[in-house]
């Protein structure tokens, strides 16, 4: 299956980072988080990417166009350089369509642009690019074909607590609770899409608004309830998280090769 992943935003709540370069390209570790969400994907052999770029569109070009294996793997080097063997785990090979849906698009919108080259694909994935997870991608396949239904997307519970309030028509608070404690879910930016979502966007439109009413109302929308890890990287204070995790070796997002295989 494809995998469409949304590039092109302006990111302005990381604004140090993304004014010099596209949100998905911001570092955790030694490598953007993009290439964190692909290797995600690449976990399952789902290895061919749609990049629908928009802000600094150069920089994601230029990333993959100088793109090295021997970069992201331990090597060996030998005669004087021109001889490097890889050690251990290969990097994935991946098939990258870099295509340019403009700066000002919205994601409904960008999603259309690259209709084009998922049109022979049954089913296909969608990824905003700057969250990651280690939910189960072959469960959430299996339930997705067996629904029926057009979309799917992961309902996870905030990450960061906050106090809920109850109150009365005067105005007399009534309870206060930790959010962890409702059944609060909100979408995690990982779909699913069968090639019928496309019938369901308009010109303009953004993705989840009108367009998931739309399946909503004809009962082709499902929702992947997920409690394991997930963790969006919308502010400096997300990217310290992550780039803590990393440091510490708790990449929950990269699993091994074994419950992978077990998984399919």
């Amino acid at each position: 299956m494809k995998v469409v992943l949304f590039c092109g935003g302006l990111g302005t709540r990381i604004r140090e980072y993304s004014e010099s370069i596209p949100k998905p390209m911001v570092p955790i570790g030694h490598q953007p988080i993009l290439w964190h969400v692909m290797q995600y994907y690449s976990q399952y052999d789902h290895n061919d990417f749609v990049l629908c770029l928009g802000y600094k569109a150069n920089v994601i070009k230029d990333y993959f166009l100088n793109y090295r294996a021997t970069a992201n793997s331990d090597c060996v080097i030998s005669e004087y350089g021109k001889k490097v063997e890889l050690i251990g785990e290969h990097q994935p090979d991946w098939r990258v369509s870099l295509v340019d849906t403009g700066t000002w698009r919205n994601i409904g919108q960008r999603l259309l642009a690259v209709r084009h080259l998922v049109k022979d694909e049954e089913m296909f994935f969608a990824n905003y690019s700057d969250g990651l997870t280690d939910a189960p991608l072959p469960d959430m396949i299996q339930k997705f074909k067996e629904s029926g239904k057009i979309g799917c997307f992961v309902a996870i519970h905030p990450p960061i607590s906050f106090h809920l309030a109850e109150f009365d028509a005067q105005g007399s608070v009534q309870r206060i609770r930790s959010s962890q404690e409702s059944e609060i879910w909100i979408n995690g930016g990982y779909f699913i899409f069968r090639n019928e979502i496309f019938d369901y966007i308009k010109e303009g439109e953004e993705l989840v608004q009108e367009p998931f009413n739309r399946l909503i109302e004809r009962g082709h929308l499902m929702a992947y309830r997920y409690e394991g890890f997930w963790r969006a990287m919308d502010t400096l204070r997300d990217r310290q998280v992550l780039e803590d995790m990393v440091e510490r070796g708790d990449t929950p997002w990269r699993l091994n090769h074994s419950s992978v295989a077990s998984a399919a």
